[in-house]
């Protein structure tokens, strides 16, 4: 007997398989165990097994089966029948029930799970997360081909989008909590941690601080001010005990982010927080501890002032507005867990033995799965069998269900109707439309408008401008002011800090963006970025290509002219054979007809597509060109006199002309007629309404586009225009003054989409247009470019209310914390009301852009 050095088992030599190497022969119970040996670098040694052990067999001990030292256990050769435990019998007699090897399928390996790291190729069922020996045939397990390691998580800033590390943490520059730059299905339900941990620490500090501020602030009240138990040492320690609690553990986090900032420079709201909350706490630490340090002078009453209720107060405050801000911003993120939401959770696919439910990462392209009726579809997909209605609401905005059947798409997310169906998984996990258009939305909340450069540069000199001004009061007042000098000088020198606080400055722009930017995925404007959703308020003039983007961009073939002696039929089927390469709406409607008729089309040799002009190519061993008669002409094809002046009349009706040769002659016409969306007229009379001049430019012939605009009123018309010309009308109307927003839905329509200074792409177009474009119309809708406009509009003006309000706010809020009314009024800004009012800046900041929820994106709309 030899011993299998991959799996250990013992093998007669007789029978089993056998390799070479070095000189040395070596023995396997199977082709796989073979196979995995000659994949080795270097041999494994054999095991070598104590022989007062038992030795293990794929029996595993079954009862009723001889111990391997009694009798050998081999494995057949895969070229005889196969044999369990070295019995002959074939399968057919040797049942299942019997086997001692029901472990072992010897029909086919072992299928793992997607889930599943390592396996058994042998055994079903064994899986492992770490690698190691199957526990039932002792075959060392192997890595699953199809398992793929989680995807790492980035964090972000939402403040600062530039700041991204691997793992959670606070912002170097602003200290806000890092979020999760990816967003998947499975993070529906938000991690409030945060939220929970400021909420915790609020109450605990507002319970502590509570005592604190009645007893110093008691003698406000007439009647207790002439109790001497509220300045007594016993009053001055019960604030010091509950207040240090609150300072250096509920304050902890303030503290830390204010430290990071000074260390790495990035001064921001927590530099001046930690300035002031410390400052008023160890001067009261210090009076507290070791009063002898100070003068006689600045022991009014026999002993120095202490300020634990402010340092408290403050930090409590802080605290609220933190809360408040965080509960604000989970309200944001709305729109983003409402398209997640559409998705499904789990999946039904169909296996050999049933249907399994399987969580919805773990659908694989290829995967067959059931949809009820009622269900969501879990995946972009194509039935396979059977027929329902799905609500596309979703993705079209039309309410009513489209009919599906064999060989139909349909979109993850959307709802099935009231009959049931199979379909063949195409696109999963992040290549679903669904997940692109989560992570589009959440990627543009997280991209900062130029005009937060304002913001930016003003923060950036805004604190040490407030350090220094906070340090000049405290110096004036120890100076100039009234007795006691110190305490004056602290006091407003802390308030000075705390009522700067740039957190306001900060949300300004952001959250704006934010709620924005929310605001349009629910109504199917998806922005790329938020430098394209500032544009978009600017732009004066619209471009708009006809195919797709004005029309329904599903032509229909109209009328077929051959030539004398080219046969109707022969002529749509070469031509409709060369189609099946291109993708544009017009070859689809010649593919299509060839379909109605049930021609068979043929895949065309040397296919090639020209933008803008037509297609080459050999079908069925003959020269076949379409497209228009200039393209035509540059290939050197002549004689379309006749041809031409049958297309003029029918281009006068509005229709598109497409020209055919065949082995280098003119062939024929076919008449191609796109109708006009239903919803275009209004969308013109919108923009009409909004200011915008509106240009159309189009490859097709002049007579028919001018036709079109004549109907819908547009201003300008560029006809048979290639892509290059489409750029350079562009750019033609950059230089006479104007901000240009194009919309497209084609391959040519991606480089005039990137040159614009708005790109705005029709969702049902093609991938390359959306990838050009800064905004992209899911439901391919003109009239959601009005929308998209007044959202802009709404938005900005949304950002320049902010800004103002954070402006005047620390213009006007620091003189007088510096104390500027006192020489007129007597009044002076406590500490205290500066962090209440700090708090409440932001939170109205906050609440100003929430407003955007509810924008009206339509004529009249704010």
């Amino acid at each position: 007997m030899k011993t299998d050095p991959i799996c250990g088992m013992q093998v007669d030599e007789a029978t089993a398989l056998s390799a070479e190497r070095d000189g040395e022969t070596f023995y396997f119970c199977s082709a796989h165990c073979r196979q995995k040996f000659l994949g080795q670098a270097k041999p494994k040694r054999a095991l070598v097994l104590n022989p007062a052990t038992p030795m293990k067999d794929c029996c595993g001990g079954r009862p009723g089966h001889e111990a391997p030292e009694a009798r050998a256990h081999s494995h057949a050769h895969p070229s005889e029948t196969p044999a369990c435990c070295g019995d002959k019998a074939k399968p057919e007699t040797h049942s299942k029930e019997d086997s001692c090897c029901d472990n072992h399928d010897t029909t086919q390996a072992a299928k793992p799970s997607a889930a599943a790291k390592y396996f058994c190729p042998m055994c079903p069922g064994v899986e492992s997360d770490e690698p190691g020996d199957c526990p039932k045939c002792g075959m060392a397990l192997e890595r699953n081909p199809a398992w793929k390691p989680a995807a790492k998580v980035s964090y972000t800033c939402p403040m600062h989008p530039e700041i991204e590390q691997d793992h959670p943490g606070d912002c170097p520059k602003c200290g806000m909590a890092l979020e999760p730059k990816t967003v998947s299905a499975a993070d529906t339900a938000e991690d409030d941690t945060e939220l929970r941990d400021m909420t915790r620490r609020f109450w605990i500090g507002a319970g502590l601080t509570f005592p604190v501020f009645l007893v110093a602030m008691a003698h406000v009240s007439p009647a207790l001010t002439h109790q001497s138990w509220l300045d007594s040492d016993t009053s001055r320690w019960m604030q010091f005990a509950l207040s240090t609690p609150v300072v250096l553990w509920v304050g902890w986090p303030f503290f830390r982010r204010g430290w990071r900032s000074l260390v790495t420079a990035q001064f921001n709201m927590w530099t001046l927080i930690m300035l002031g909350v410390g400052a008023a706490f160890l001067f009261s630490a210090v009076a507290m501890l070791a009063p002898g340090v100070f003068p006689d002078s600045m022991r009014p009453h026999g002993k120095v002032g202490i300020y634990f209720e402010a340092a408290a107060v403050i930090v409590v405050l802080v605290l609220l507005g933190q809360v408040l801000e965080l509960r604000a911003r989970s309200r944001t993120g709305s729109a983003i867990k409402a398209l997640l939401n559409l998705a499904p959770p789990t999946a039904r696919r169909v296996g050999d033995h049933g249907d399994d439910e399987i969580p919805l990462e773990q659908v694989h392209a290829g995967d067959l799965l059931r949809v009820r009726p009622g269900d969501k579809v879990p995946v972009d997909g194509v039935l396979t069998e059977g027929h329902s209605s799905v609500d596309e609401s979703m993705i079209t905005g039309e309410p009513l269900p489209v009919e599906k059947h064999a060989d139909d798409k349909v979109t993850g997310g959307t709802v099935n109707g009231t009959g049931g169906f199979v379909m063949r998984a195409e696109r999963v996990g992040s290549d679903t439309l669904l997940a692109q258009i989560v992570n589009l939305v959440a990627e543009a909340q997280r991209s900062r408008a130029p005009i937060q450069g304002l913001a930016d540069k003003v923060a950036g000199i805004f604190v040490p401008v407030v350090v220094a001004v906070a340090v000049l009061t405290f110096v004036l007042w120890f100076w100039l002011g009234p007795e006691p000098r110190l305490a004056h000088a602290i006091v407003n020198a802390v308030a000075v800090l705390i009522i700067a606080c740039p957190c306001a400055l900060g949300l300004a722009t952001p959250m704006s963006i934010m709620v924005g930017v929310g605001r349009g995925a629910q109504e199917g404007i998806l922005v790329k970025n938020a430098e394209a959703l500032e544009r978009l308020e600017k732009v004066t003039s619209l471009v708009v290509d006809k195919t797709g983007t004005l029309t329904e961009g599903k032509p229909k073939l109209t009328d077929l002219l051959p030539v004398e002696g080219m046969d109707a039929k022969e002529l749509l089927r070469l031509a409709a054979s060369l189609e099946q390469g291109s993708e544009h709406p017009l070859a689809a409607a010649v593919v299509s007809a060839a379909k109605e008729q049930s021609l068979t089309l043929e895949p065309a040799k040397d296919f090639r597509s020209v933008t803008g002009g037509g297609v080459i190519g050999t079908v069925s061993g003959r020269a076949v060109m379409v497209g228009k008669p200039s393209f035509l002409r540059d290939q050197g094809v002549s004689g379309w006199e006749i041809l031409e002046a049958k297309a003029d009349q029918l281009q006068m009706e509005g229709k598109t002309v497409l020209f055919v040769t065949v082995e280098g002659r003119p062939a024929g016409i076919f008449t191609v007629a796109d109708p006009i969306k239903a919803t275009t007229p209004e969308a013109i009379r919108e923009l009409h309404a909004l200011g915008l001049q509106i240009v159309m430019l189009t490859g097709d012939n002049r007579r028919t586009a001018e036709a079109v605009a004549k109907r819908l009123g547009i201003d300008a018309v560029e006809a048979e225009v290639e892509p290059q010309g489409k750029i350079a009308h562009v750019r033609k109307l950059h230089a006479a003054g104007k901000v240009v927003a194009m919309a497209g839905d084609g391959v040519n329509d991606a480089p005039a989409l990137a040159q614009a200074d708005v790109g705005i792409a029709m969702g049902t177009g093609t991938d390359v247009a959306m990838q050009s474009a800064g905004v992209t119309l899911v439901k391919g809708d003109l009239r959601a470019i009005a929308k998209a406009i007044h959202l802009s509009r709404a938005t900005m003006r949304n950002i320049r209310q902010n800004l103002f309000f954070a402006f005047i706010y620390n213009a006007a809020g620091i003189p007088i914390a510096a104390g500027l009314l006192y020489p007129f009024f007597g009044l002076l800004l406590s500490p205290m009301l500066a962090g209440a009012a700090m708090s409440l800046s932001s939170v109205s900041v906050i609440s100003n852009a929430l407003r955007l929820r509810n924008a009206r994106l339509q004529r009249n709309g704010g």
